[in-house]
């Protein structure tokens, strides 16, 4: 059935919805109404002329449809054309005309709505025979109702219509499109217990047969700019697969031309996603995904029929099946007048070997589904297989890692184990080694005291030699004439004695100081020894405590000697000696115990020449205590202080109040209110707030409260302000 005749079966009622008095003629007035509306509906210029030399005022009477129908022809579907006006709008205006008239109470009350009925009345024209009055046959009848009765999911019964034909044996030469619909409303031809899945499935037969959908569903589409998968509502009709962005079909995100040369087939899974196929149009290949190998294989097929029609240039797949019911009809009625046979008989068995026919048929689509059943049910239990395979995978290898894990970790363990006893080893040796260095010290500290006593003897000793050589060069002559005149014997001897006996002391001083100096130079030595042993174990303990890995940094090896005492870290030989000599005072420890930093580069670089040595606390402070000038004293971090300032946003009105008492705080708002020009300590004690929360004013009252919070500060905790090492704030407080 070409568009015209589809059309002039809708403009048949609209036209007879004009016809009140049922006599086959129309106003001429009404037929112009008529017409315009059909130029707007099927969106063709209108031809005012040409319609007023049509309906010219030559009688009074009215035009009969004989004399309509030229015009209808030439004017109005001879320039109609498919694809440049919407059918479905089209139609909903011939129903609305005709269902004025014709509908009745039943047809509104009943279980179809007015879309419904007209959905119905769109199926009723399409599979209608094409003669006028329009009717539909007992068998097109039965094929809707099954139709629809399989979209509901349910199975049809044939008694109803068996029923209603034996009730109304006229109904068999066809049903009209009022009988049908109170039929249907009145449950007559189709049992309905759900409206709602009754509009549904009616709904899906509709966009199937009027609106020639062969299929329609989510897939995935692989995009052809980003390369992406996104999920799209798909519809496929005999010319064109279009794709929204959901199945209300308001957002169209594109369109696939076919044509004879395009083609569907399926391709491999790949990138994640199953059941691929791909249509090849002229244009471009696209990609789609389906949600399980059913619908792959429906889709395709659905696609192979809509090529199908498009290479035998058929429009709509349902006008196809309809003319060969139509000719099965025909052929089978034929056959019976050829042969005579019109008894009951034949009538029955006819129906009965069509009744198997169909029987047949369903039971072969049975086995076909139950077969697609059984493919589905293997693929799903090779997909668990593979699953099942790649979760064992998973944990077999997650174990693997695992028991990789636990021997890591039992080696870590054993290495912590034999750490640990490498430190109590270490900690031992160096406690000795400690010892050594104590006991050493206070040798070399003895020895020293014995050699300067010796030196201070030895001085007297020089001295005492030197005054006696000295009286005796200056009273040369004296002594010669004493010696001559009145000494004896004896004091002569005397005197040269007591020279005598000052040179041999003098020399075994010098003697015993040379013993002294040779021992303390042995005591030294000794000392030596014993710190570079307490360097090496101090070293090896601090290695084994925290172990140098190669990417550790010159830095922060410094930053740990640095570091003051760890509880748990090694004894330097100075904490040593404090902890066991309580003559060593603790501040004198923490003085000389902190050194500048070329020092400490300085012990850093003889650790690095001698490994696994490093520099002890007891060789700085052997340093430390040969150079004169002493460093200043850091501050320890109690004594320590840092002031933070508040930003915008913490005025309020009343800041500043309690800190008018302290000095100075009065003068700070005085010198502000002569440089901003206005009062600012009345403006924080009294507001207005609005004011007070400008940015023009709250700086500045934030800035200068906060000098006032510094003298209160200074004043209740001078210490703070002295032991104070650096200031930060936020935002206007960064100003500090």
């Amino acid at each position: 059935m070409d568009l015209k005749s589809e059309l002039l079966k809708s403009i048949w009622y609209a036209f007879t919805s004009l016809d009140v008095e049922q006599s086959g003629k129309v106003s001429k007035s009404q037929l112009k109404v008529l017409s315009h509306n059909l130029y707007t509906a099927l969106n063709i210029p209108h031809d005012p002329v040409a319609l007023e030399e049509h309906f010219q005022d030559d009688d009074d009477g009215p035009v009969s449809r004989q004399g309509y129908m030229p015009y209808l022809n030439k004017y109005i579907l001879a320039k109609a054309k498919e694809g440049t006006f919407n059918k479905e709008t089209f139609d909903d205006l011939c129903w609305m005309m005709t269902a004025k008239k014709n509908h009745r109470p039943s047809v509104v009350e009943g279980v179809c709505s007015r879309q419904d009925c007209f959905k119905l009345f769109c199926l009723f024209n399409l599979l209608s025979e094409d003669h006028y009055p329009l009717v539909m046959i007992p068998a097109e009848v039965e094929y809707l109702m099954k139709k629809i009765s399989m979209a509901m999911s349910h199975e049809w019964d044939p008694k109803l219509l068996e029923d209603l034909l034996c009730h109304d044996p006229s109904l068999r030469e066809g049903l009209s499109i009022w009988v049908l619909l109170e039929h249907m409303n009145n449950g007559t031809l189709l049992r309905v217990t759900n409206t709602e899945a009754f509009s549904l499935a009616l709904d899906e037969v509709f966009q199937e047969m009027y609106h020639n959908v062969l299929k329609k569903g989510y897939m995935w589409k692989k995009g052809h700019v980003r390369r992406n998968w996104t999920e799209r509502w798909f519809v496929l009709k005999p010319s064109t697969i279009s794709y929204y962005v959901s199945e209300d079909l308001k957002e169209k995100k594109g369109e696939i031309l076919l044509d004879k040369n395009s083609v569907v087939e399926a391709i491999s899974d790949k990138e994640g996603k199953r059941c691929l196929f791909c249509v090849k149009a002229p244009s471009r290949t696209y990609e789609m995904s389906a949600s399980d190998l059913k619908q792959r294989i429906e889709w395709i097929q659905a696609t192979q029929t809509a090529l199908r029609l498009l290479k035998e240039e058929k429009a709509s797949l349902h006008q196809e099946l309809k003319l060969r019911r139509r000719e099965q009809r025909d052929t089978s009625l034929r056959s019976r007048e050829v042969g005579g046979e019109d008894n009951p008989q034949e009538r029955r068995d006819e129906k009965e070997r069509q009744e198997q026919e169909i029987e047949s048929i369903i039971q072969l689509q049975r086995e076909v589904e139950a077969q697609r059943r059984q493919v589905e049910e293997q693929e799903k239990e090779q997909q668990m297989e593979v699953q099942l395979e790649r979760q064992l995978q998973a944990a077999e290898k997650m174990r693997e890692s695992m028991e990789v894990e636990m021997a890591q970790k039992e080696k870590e363990a054993e290495e912590q184990r034999k750490r640990i006893q490498e430190l109590e080893i270490t900690q031992r040796k160096l406690e000795g080694a400690l010892s050594t260095e104590i006991q050493a010290r206070l040798e070399e500290e003895k020895a020293r005291l014995e050699e300067e006593r010796l030196q201070q003897e030895e001085e007297e000793k020089v001295k005492l030699l030197r005054l006696l050589q000295q009286e005796q060069a200056t009273h040369p002559q004296e002594v010669e004439q004493e010696t001559q005149s009145s000494c004896t014997e004896q004091q002569q001897i005397s005197s040269t004695s007591a020279l005598d006996t000052a040179s041999l002391e003098l020399q075994s001083l010098r003697e015993t100081r040379e013993r002294s100096n040779q021992h303390l130079e042995e005591a030294k030595e000794k000392l030596r020894d014993a710190s570079r042993h307490v360097k090496h174990w101090n070293v090896r303990l601090n290695r084994l405590m925290k172990p140098v890995t190669p990417g550790d940094r010159f830095e922060d090896r410094q930053s740990v000697k640095q570091s003051k005492g760890n509880p748990d870290g090694a004894f330097t030989s100075r904490e040593f000696i404090a902890k066991y000599q309580p003559g060593v005072s603790q501040e004198s420890h923490h003085s000389n115990s902190q050194s500048s930093d070329e020092r400490d580069l300085q012990e850093q670089l003889e650790a690095s020449r001698l490994p696994p040595r490093t520099v002890s606390s007891a060789e700085l402070l052997l340093e430390s205590e040969a150079e004169e000038p002493a460093l200043q004293p850091v501050k320890r971090s109690g004594d320590c202080s840092v002031l933070l300032f508040p930003g915008q946003g913490s005025q309020f009105v009343g800041m500043g109040r309690g800190l008018l008492k302290y000095g100075n705080v009065k003068e700070m708002f005085h010198a502000a209110h002569e440089i901003l020009g206005y009062d600012l300590l009345s403006l924080c004690l009294n507001g207005p707030e609005e004011d007070l929360m400008k940015t023009v004013h709250c700086q500045p009252a934030v800035f200068v409260t906060s000098l006032a919070a510094v003298e209160r500060l200074n004043h209740e905790v001078p210490a703070a302000i002295e032991g104070c090492v650096a200031a930060a704030g936020f935002s206007v407080g960064e100003l500090f």
